[in-house]
């Protein structure tokens, strides 16, 4: 029953919060997914329940990720002839932005003055989360705060990305679809998806194309330099 319970709750906890961001017009504050985890830990927090047990509950929504995950390459096939046309691009644009999703996470350990394990753990946060526990694992950080640091950044991506490419001119879909799928990999893809079919795909496309690139690269420079 308990585990019946804490699954129920996360599925209407994010029932309520989509219908709360479509509502909104899905405002990019608005993400239905930041709203979840607020709710979930408030609620663990004030029935004083450990995450192991909500893990327990919950653990079935974790299977579905990997199934999540394959289904975005549906979007992939439906924009196969535009992904074609701008092949070049965007392996420019992936050249870029995966050694600097990866050098900024060291970065920003480094300003935060925090201990080499966790500097470690910083570095595959832009990919997502299934990844970045194998990259973490390979070059020595911490799963644990991989996982939550690869959160972090899928929610703020999410949220800010929008606003920001609109400040800076930035207006094709493809373009700014990419951009968020390897800064934010799939809670920004999700949120690229609720603005276009286009922005969904390149997105999806940026996501798998940095995790993969991440994956291989990565712990091969941290061999050659350790």
């Amino acid at each position: 029953m308990i585990d019946l319970f804490w699954l129920t709750l996360t599925v209407g906890v994010f029932a309520g919060a989509q219908s709360l961001a479509r509502r909104s017009g899905f405002h990019p504050v608005v993400n239905p997914v930041l709203i979840s985890i607020a709710v979930i830990v408030a609620i663990l927090l004030v029935t004083g329940t450990d995450y192991q047990t909500y893990l327990d509950g919950a653990q079935m929504i974790a299977y579905l990720l990997g199934p999540a995950t394959v289904a975005i390459a549906v979007s992939l096939f439906r924009a196969r002839r535009l992904i074609r046309q701008q092949a070049l691009p965007v392996l420019g644009a992936l050249a870029v932005g995966a050694p600097v999703g990866a050098a900024s996470g060291w970065l920003i350990a480094s300003a935060m003055g925090v201990d080499p394990a966790m500097a470690l753990s910083f570095v595959p946060k832009s990919i997502t989360a299934g990844i970045a526990v194998g990259v973490s694992e390979a070059i020595g950080g911490l799963p644990s705060l991989t996982v939550a640091l690869a959160i972090i950044t899928g929610v703020l991506g999410a949220v800010v990305a929008g606003p920001l490419m609109n400040r800076i001119g930035l207006r094709d879909p493809a373009a700014r679809g990419f951009a968020m799928g390897v800064s934010a990999h799939g809670i920004a893809t999700a949120r690229a998806m609720q603005v276009s079919a286009v922005a969904g795909a390149f997105a999806g496309l940026g996501m798998a194309l940095n995790g993969l690139a991440t994956a291989v690269v990565v712990p091969l420079v941290f061999t050659l330099l350790g």
